[in-house]
């Protein structure tokens, strides 16, 4: 059965939505965490939170990811989720936002390759015992950017490589190139892992179709499509639950935002993340503007649960 994975969203994807999404929904096999930064020294205080411990997430399912330029800060972490059970851990070259890739990060470091190989390298040779991946774009100003990391890519030894076919500059704009990717599976030779626009079932199944003569070297990972639909995954490998679906994804809203709370101390400030996932979420409903002008107003915890109780009142889903 095909592996799929959940791609990493800052602020939606954290420990708790995907221990709160576990319990509801089946189909995911891998989860990246949002990505790490800013890791100083070898006992920094971002690495001892509930985000990666083992105590509170699988270490076979969950990949740590980091956003960084510097090989010193790539290996020390990958020492430190070695040295806690992780099998694997994830490098962003991919994020594409301009306070991210103007720093040469994130998708950035696309647009600077001998910088960026160099880095690789260097990480490749302090590194043991734990497997590397890169969650990449075409590049960031021009789709071909990434032909300049093929030898980097089939030399060192990475685990997998995840590719987003656009380009940094176009966000999420346009269309996520099948074709560009297809052309990248014959001359990279390490497990390729396709991300993009894969909303629905039908898009699933098409993607599937033009890579099915990749001889089981293409994966998939689901992105904004799975924060939409939580069912995607489930529906894409045919995982029946007989339990209605707006009572099941109410237990997971409300789970959802009992588990942040508990897990913030009570504070509103849960509000944020929530509005972030209602805005990829609404559209599952059948009045997805009316869904968010409901939550978008909200500032208190009361409010909240006032509008989630009227939003299920009032809206059905179209899944």
């Amino acid at each position: 059965m095909e592996t799929l994975s959940l791609a990493p969203f800052q602020g939606i994807t954290d420990v708790v939505y995907r221990n709160v999404f576990r319990k509801h929904f089946r189909g995911i096999d891998k989860y990246y965490t949002p990505f790490f930064t800013g890791i100083q020294k070898d006992n920094s205080k971002i690495l001892r939170g509930d985000e990666i411990c083992p105590d509170f997430n699988d270490v076979n399912t969950i990949v740590p990811q980091i956003l960084s330029n510097k090989a010193e800060e790539i290996v020390r972490f990958a020492n430190h989720c070695k040295s806690i059970g992780y099998k694997e851990f994830n490098l962003n070259m991919g994020c594409p936002f301009p306070r991210v890739a103007n720093k040469t990060r994130g998708c950035g470091l696309m647009a600077a390759p001998t910088r960026a190989i160099e880095m690789l390298k260097d990480v490749s040779e302090h590194i043991e015992g734990i497997g590397f991946s890169v969650k990449c774009r075409l590049g960031y100003y021009a789709d071909d950017e990434i032909l300049a990391f093929v030898d980097a890519f089939n030399s060192l030894n990475f685990s997998e490589i995840i590719i987003h076919p656009r380009i940094g500059k176009q966000m999420y704009t346009g269309e996520a190139s099948l074709d560009k990717f297809k052309k990248l599976i014959p001359v990279i030779n390490k497990p390729l892992v396709y991300n993009g626009d894969i909303f629905t079932v039908d898009k699933y199944l098409h993607v599937a179709d033009c890579l099915s003569d990749a001889n089981n070297k293409v994966s998939i990972m689901l992105g904004r499509g799975l924060l939409t639909n939580p069912f995607l995954a489930e529906d894409i490998k045919h995982i029946d639950n007989e339990t209605d679906r707006k009572v099941r994804l109410h237990n997971f809203v409300v789970d959802l935002y009992a588990g942040r709370l508990r897990h913030a101390g009570g504070s509103p400030k849960i509000i944020g993340s929530m509005k972030e996932l209602w805005k990829y979420m609404m559209n599952i409903f059948d009045d997805p503007q009316n869904v968010w002008r409901k939550v978008k107003k909200v500032n208190h915890l009361d409010e909240y649960e006032d509008a989630v109780g009227i939003i299920f009142n009032e809206n059905n889903l179209i899944i």
